[in-house]
């Protein structure tokens, strides 16, 4: 038996992690690792012991959830509050980082992002990564390796975030939950 690689393997806890988010609008995972070994991980969530989107809703103002923290940031704090540095380590990131992120990143010395699938990746983040020497790395994974359907699942939450950022209409809304309902519901085994 053929062994995954070590970007593979490190990608797999992100998304392992991402299923834990309770971020209505996209599950991100965050995995840090320091010479081959997992220090931090973290998920897009509300802050401990607030509720969450899934339970209540997302809190928009201008475009964004208040609510929720940065799958990123969550990880790098959880190696702030336990005193584990993060200079010279890697992270690995299901979504490319936004541009708050990537300006943590930077800061805490990480020195090479791999992401598994691009999102809205801003130019600024891009050219910050470039002029801090912060190198990022595109991971392919094998979706049959992180679960049944999973590339089916991801492929829906892009087209319904694109569907909803285009438009207001309360019928495409109706159709789109009723598609994820169906699609998130299903069983397999």
């Amino acid at each position: 038996m053929e062994r995954i690689s070590w970007n593979e393997y490190f990608m797999a806890q992100s998304h392992l992690l991402a299923l834990r988010s309770t971020c209505e609008r996209l599950s991100v995972g965050a995995t840090i690792v320091r010479d081959k070994r997992i220090i931090a991980g973290g998920y897009n969530g509300s802050v401990s012991g607030s509720v969450h989107c899934v339970d209540e809703g997302c809190y928009i103002i201008d475009g964004h959830c208040v609510r929720t923290i940065h799958a990123e940031i969550n990880a790098l704090l959880q190696c702030s509050k336990f005193g584990v540095p993060t200079d010279g380590a890697e992270i690995y990131v299901t979504h490319f980082p936004c541009v708050h992120c990537c300006k943590s990143i930077i800061q805490s010395g990480i020195q090479k992002v791999y992401y598994a699938e691009d999102y809205k990746n801003h130019p600024y983040a891009i050219q910050l990564f470039k002029e801090a020497g912060v190198d990022t790395e595109k991971v392919e994974v094998n979706p049959v390796e992180l679960g049944d359907r999973s590339a089916e699942k991801t492929d829906f939450v892009y087209q319904l975030l694109n569907r909803l950022q285009q438009t207001s209409n309360q019928e495409d809304f109706a159709e789109l939950e009723r598609q994820a309902n169906k699609l998130f519901s299903s069983t397999t085994s």
